[in-house]
This record gives structure tokens, sequence and C-alpha cells, in this order.
């Protein structure tokens, strides 16, 4: 299991894209720091929780890879725009592993246009040791990409996305893994081209199922639907209020309601990042050490929590599920969703 980094987190430039999902209480924040670190002292208690977690799982018995540190500030260019990177604290976001393949996503974010490469020497280890090494086609990221008159949608109106279908794009963490089912949405960084893109390169051994959500800004789907294990599915108590018909006969849980202090600092995120445990399999959960509630969930529906502090990485954008991608799990390819007709 590769685990993120928080080395030298950097504010992204602003750009149109961010508009829609960063928290609108941090726009101005964003606007103003561009390109300059993220906190210190947050990527100093962030960093602590990350070597806390990586020694719990290695205590569980996984094997634990890190990416190697870039410099984020150091500015790139394209013929029609620079910037300046993000992290490399996300390893769900970048890479997408299905099967024996690693994928390297077409990300919507100009901020992340090299962010694989924190992760090269992994992926060439992987591929030396028979791995596939994929990447989708490299978006221009011009600005044709975005619908540049994009505004908030006013209430009861439809969702509206920030990428357009000029391109493909999109983040491995609008996809969710389930044998030989994947279950995707439609964000303001994943289109449909992306996903017809990675639809056709997998082939025929794996089913897409793209749902929708009550969403008005979506990006990334491991905080709105979570399987856990086999018929047991974690869901957002208000953006899924109808259970979608491929999980019929699943057990079905609305996540308690987080327990985040408004007081702490969440940049990328809400607080509904508290739906963003790990499994480790089917009994062991990675849960977050202060939500009490989420942890009492857990236990009630037969699951070992193991509790671990990540509320300063929380800061970053992500929880336990976004600060790891599994390269290697034991188990075969099953099926279990429903497939009517």
């Amino acid at each position: 299991m590769i685990v993120g980094i928080v080395d030298d987190a950097t504010f992204p430039p602003w750009h149109a894209s961010l508009e829609p999902v960063i928290p609108a209480h941090q726009h101005e924040t964003f606007r103003r720091r561009g390109g300059q670190p993220f906190p210190a002292e947050l990527i100093t208690a962030a960093r602590k929780e990350l070597d806390e977690f990586v020694h719990i799982l290695e205590a569980e018995g996984v094997t634990v890879r890190r990416p190697e540190p870039v410099a984020q500030r150091t500015p790139y260019a394209t013929r029609d725009w620079t910037s300046t990177g993000l992290y490399a604290a996300m390893p769900r976001d970048c890479l997408l592993v299905v099967g024996e393949d690693v994928i390297e996503c077409p990300m919507a974010w100009r901020s992340r246009y090299y962010e694989t490469l924190a992760y090269r020497p992994l992926l060439k280890e992987y591929f030396r040791s028979g791995a596939r090494w994929s990447a989708g086609p490299k978006p221009e990221l011009t600005d044709e990409q975005y619908d540049l008159t994009w505004t908030e949608p006013a209430e009861g109106m439809p969702t509206r996305l920030i990428v357009t279908e000029f391109e493909p794009t999109f983040d491995a963490a609008d996809f969710l893994r389930l044998g030989r089912d994947i279950v995707a949405q439609k964000s303001n960084v994943t289109n449909e081209f992306g996903i017809d893109w990675l639809r056709r390169h997998l082939g025929d051994r794996y089913r897409i199922h793209v749902l929708e959500f009550d969403d008005t800004h979506p990006m990334h789907i491991d905080a709105t639907l979570a399987p856990l294990a086999p018929g047991k599915l974690l869901v957002h108590p208000e953006r899924v209020s109808k259970v979608p018909a491929i999980f019929k006969g699943w057990d079905v849980m609305r996540a308690p309601r987080p327990v985040i202090p408004d007081s702490h600092p969440l940049y990328l995120t809400s607080k509904w990042i508290n739906m963003n445990v790990l499994m480790l399999d089917e009994n062991r959960v990675v849960v977050e050490r202060g939500d009490e509630p989420m942890i009492s969930a857990m236990k009630e529906w037969g699951f070992t929590p193991i509790p671990c502090s990540f509320r300063n990485f929380n800061s970053f954008g992500g929880s336990f599920h976004c600060a790891t991608l599994d390269v290697r799990r034991s188990g075969g390819l099953d099926s279990y969703l429903d497939h009517p007709g």
C-alpha cells in the first residue's frame, strides 16, 4: 500500500476549476496564498499523523511504500499556462489500480499536472515486477477544458460541472473498485470522455457503472459512497437519497454526522471527510481517533475499528482512503453487485 506525504504541500494558484469544489469560505485564502506553502505547523502535525498511520498499518501486516518528495513550488509551464504544484498526499487521486494495471490519471487541475512524478520510482519498480503501467491521454488543460461561464447553481437547479468534454480527464478517486465492477461518477474533475476512455482501456473484463447523487459540487466519490465489505455499504445521508439499484440486497448504513469542530481548518473538503475510512479487510477498519460516533457505528455493524489520529491531515482534503493506494491485495476477482437483465 502506498501512503502519501505532505512534504512541501502548497496552495495551488487560483483557477476557475477550483471554484466549484473549494469550500466557499476558503476561496479568498486560495486566491491570496496561491503558490505559497500550507502553514508549516499544520504540515508538521499532519506528518506526525501519517507516521502514526504507517506504524499502525505495518503493525497490522501491511507493506507500506511512500512517494518521493517533489519541490511543489517550482513553477512549470506548457505553451498555454503556468502553474505550481499541490502535494503528493493523496495517491488515491492520481493513480488507479485495476487488477495488474497501474494507471496514471489525466487530472483536470493544472496544479496536479505532474503529481505522479513523486510516484515514478515506485511505478518503475512495479513495472519491473510484472505490473502493467498505463497512462491516460495527457490533457492540454487549455481554457477549452473548462466552462469559464460557470456560476453557483440556484437552489433546485441541476448540477453544473466545470469540466467540459474537450479532452478526457478523470481523478482515480471518482472510481470505486469492487471485484469485477467499478462504480464511477461524473464530477468537476471527471468527465464522460474520461470515463469512456477508461471503459475502453479496461475492456470487457470489468464493468463500469456511472451513478449520480444529490451533490451540487461533486468531486471524488469516496466521501459519498463507501462499500466496506461484501453486502455492506456506507452512504452520505444527504447526498444518497436513494440507494443505487446495483446495491440491491445490501445492508446500508447512513454515516453518522461528523464531529470535526468548526474551528478546525478544512481547506479542500467538507466535514463529511469522516466517511473516508480505510478497510484493511472485511473486518478491520481505520477510523479517525476522535470520531467516536463513527467508531461506535462501526462496532455496532460488526467491524473492528482501528483508531488513528488524522484530524490535521484532514485539513489537506482527505482522510485514510484518500491518503492510501492499495497496490496488492490477497483474494480473487469476484462479482458483488446486482446486474438486472
